[in-house]
C-alpha cells in the first residue's frame, strides 16, 4: 500500500520502471505503463476515497503479452470513464491517455474496493531472451 496523497504517483513510477526494467521489458512499452499508472493513481487521488486503512493500492504484473497495472482505492460516487475534454481544459484527459495507450482497461468493484485496470501490450516476448519473470511477475503495493 501506498499513502493516499500525490507523493505516491512518483514512489509508484519509479517502483514500476524498476520492476518493468529488472523483468527485461522493452523501454516504449515501461513509458508507457508508467503512464498509464500515473494517470490511474492520479484519477484514484482526485476523484476516489482511499481504502479502509486510508492508503491506496497499486500492483502491476506481466502476462502473455501484456503489462497489467492495476489501482485499487475505496471508490467515488462516480464511474470512472474516458471523456472528451475541452480544448481550454485544465484536466480531464487522462482516461482517454489510458484508453489510448492500452488494449483495454476496466474497472472492477469487490464491496468497497474499487479497482481501475489497463493492460499495455508488450510487442515481444517479456524477457526478450535477457532475463526471465521472477515467479511470481506480480508486485503489489499496498
Amino acid at each position: 500500500m501506498l499513502p493516499y496523497a500525490p507523493s505516491s504517483v512518483a514512489v509508484a513510477r519509479q517502483y514500476l520502471s524498476s520492476d518493468l526494467q529488472e523483468w527485461g521489458v522493452c523501454e516504449t512499452v515501461i513509458d508507457d505503463a508508467v503512464l498509464v499508472v500515473s494517470e490511474l493513481l492520479s484519477n484514484a487521488l482526485r476523484h476516489a476515497h482511499p481504502l479502509p486503512s486510508g492508503q491506496i493500492k497499486v500492483s502491476w504484473q506481466c502476462t502473455d503479452g501484456h503489462v497489467e497495472v492495476a489501482v485499487s482505492d475505496g471508490g467515488s460516487a462516480t464511474e470512472p470513464r474516458a471523456g472528451r475534454a475541452a480544448l481550454s481544459s485544465l484536466g480531464g484527459r487522462g482516461l482517454g491517455i489510458v484508453e489510448y495507450l492500452t488494449d483495454n482497461w476496466g474497472v472492477r468493484h469487490d464491496g468497497d474496493v474499487t479497482t481501475v485496470w489497463a493492460l499495455v501490450a508488450t510487442p515481444d516476448p517479456v524477457g526478450g531472451g535477457r532475463a526471465s519473470l521472477p515467479e511470481p511477475a506480480l508486485r503489489e503495493y499496498i
